[in-house]
């Protein structure tokens, strides 16, 4: 199955540039549809605007984008070289522009544009959508920050710890990645702990800019 990269979540962030304000809107989008109603959605809700400027790009579909009324170049590509720059798929972004007056130029406001999807991106998150693994791991106190560790070195997430008589962390691995983890556990510990395989999904998780080695 593909492994991609989605926003998190809906998000959006502001910014003022020389007295213009630029809205940045980020949605999850799973088809052009869902795409075109957002963007009918904040030309509804920001009617007054100077610009509604957007790019989408849907997973095994189209990537579109629009300058709306902004020199040509200026605008739609810098907000979706941001999309693609980053790696993320099923995302609709549309900035918002209320003109304030002082007239940016062409970097200003390739600048202003990029920096404004940016900002809503971050502001979303990232999430990996791939075949991910739950793994329990019944850990000893002495090993926990280790395995901790190593867990991050795998690209692994806890999701859960429980403290009693030991450590049971709840993790998830890339399934790719589980045999290696395992491998590495059993060496770490000298074979005192075993892990407990505990099934296989394919979904998104959110993951951070490092795990994706970006």
């Amino acid at each position: 199955m593909d492994e991609y990269l989605i926003p998190t979540k809906d998000a959006d962030a502001e910014m003022i540039e020389k007295k213009s304000r630029f809205i940045g809107h980020i949605f999850r989008t799973e088809t052009e549809e869902e795409a075109l109603a957002r963007l009918k959605e904040m030309r509804e809700t920001y009617w007054d605007a100077t610009h509604n400027v957007y790019a989408y790009v849907i997973k095994d579909g189209p990537t579109r984008f629009s300058d709306d009324g902004e020199p040509g170049g200026t605008a739609g590509m810098p907000v979706l070289d941001v999309l693609q720059r980053e790696g993320v798929y099923n995302v609709c972004c549309v900035v918002t522009r209320y003109f304030g007056g002082t007239l940016l130029g062409t970097g200003g406001l390739v600048r202003a544009y990029s920096r404004s999807a940016k900002l809503a991106l971050d502001a979303a998150g990232l999430s990996q959508k791939r075949v991910w693994e739950r793994v329990e791991i019944p850990c000893p106190y002495g090993l926990f920050e280790q395995v901790k560790n190593e867990i991050a070195a795998h690209d692994g997430m806890i999701q859960t710890t429980e403290f009693g008589a030991g450590v049971q962390i709840g993790a998830i691995f890339p399934a790719a990645g589980t045999e290696a983890f395992l491998r590495r556990l059993t060496d770490l510990s000298s074979g005192r702990v075993t892990a407990a395989r505990a099934g296989q999904e394919y979904r998104d998780f959110p993951v951070s800019s490092t795990q994706n080695g970006r």
